[in-house]
C-alpha cells in the first residue's frame, strides 16, 4: 500500500478544511454555468471559464504549496490571506468592477497592485519580512487608486457610489495590511518561515 508523501514537520492527509476549500472552488466555477441557464445577465464564454479555472486552482495550488512546506502558522495564514485577497480582487474586478462597472477603464489600474505583489514576492524570495513590506505597498497602492477614483468621481454609474468604491478600497487595503502583519509576525518567529523547495 502506497504511503502519502511526507514533508518535514508536516502531516499530509485529507483534512476536512482542505476538502471543503477545494469543493467550494469547484462550486464557484460551476455557479456561472448554472446562472446562465436562468438569466441573460450572466454570459460567460469558454475563455472566461478557462481563466476562472486557472485563477481558482492556481491560487488554491499556491496555498497548498505553502501549507505543505512550512510549519509556521503565521506564514501560512499570511500567505493564505494574501492569495485569497488577490483572488477576490481579480474575480470581483473582472465580474462587476471595483469602480463603477467592469467596463470602467479605471479598473485597469488595479493591475498595478497585482504587479507590485508579483515583483515584490520575487525580490523578497518569499522571505516573510520582504513579503510583509510588499503587502504594505500593495495596501497603499490599493488605497491610492480608491482615493483617486473618488476624487475624480470615477464610477459614479455604480448603484451605491461612492460607498462601493470606499468600502472595497478599505476592505482590500485592510486584507493586505492584515496579511502584512502576519508575515511580520512570522519574520519575528524563531525558526524557518520560508517554504522549502
Amino acid at each position: 500500500m502506497r504511503q502519502a508523501p511526507s514533508f518535514p514537520g508536516i502531516a499530509f492527509r485529507p483534512h476536512p478544511l482542505r476538502i471543503a476549500a477545494w469543493s467550494f472552488a469547484g462550486l464557484l466555477l460551476l455557479a456561472p454555468a448554472i446562472a446562465m441557464r436562468f438569466t441573460h445577465e450572466v454570459q460567460w464564454t469558454a475563455s472566461d471559464f478557462i481563466f476562472a479555472a486557472v485563477l481558482l486552482f492556481g491560487i488554491g495550488g499556491a496555498i497548498e504549496w505553502v501549507v505543505r512546506r512550512t510549519p509556521d502558522r503565521a506564514y501560512r495564514f499570511g500567505a493564505g490571506l494574501a492569495l485569497l485577497a488577490v483572488l477576490a480582487l481579480v474575480w470581483i474586478n473582472g465580474a462587476v468592477g471595483l469602480i463603477g462597472s467592469e467596463r470602467e477603464p479605471a479598473n485597469r489600474m488595479y493591475a498595478v497592485v497585482l504587479a507590485i505583489g508579483v515583483v515584490g514576492a520575487a525580490l523578497a524570495r518569499l522571505q516573510a519580512r520582504g513579503l510583509s513590506r510588499t503587502l504594505v505597498v500593495m495596501a497603499a497602492a490599493q488605497a491610492i487608486i480608491g482615493a483617486v477614483a473618488l476624487a475624480m468621481r470615477w464610477g459614479t454609474s455604480g448603484p451605491i457610489w461612492p460607498f462601493d468604491v470606499l468600502g472595497l478600497t478599505v476592505g482590500f487595503s485592510g486584507l493586505f495590511l492584515a496579511a502584512a502583519l502576519l508575515f511580520g509576525r512570522s519574520a519575528a518567529n524563531a525558526g524557518s518561515s520560508t517554504p522549502r523547495g
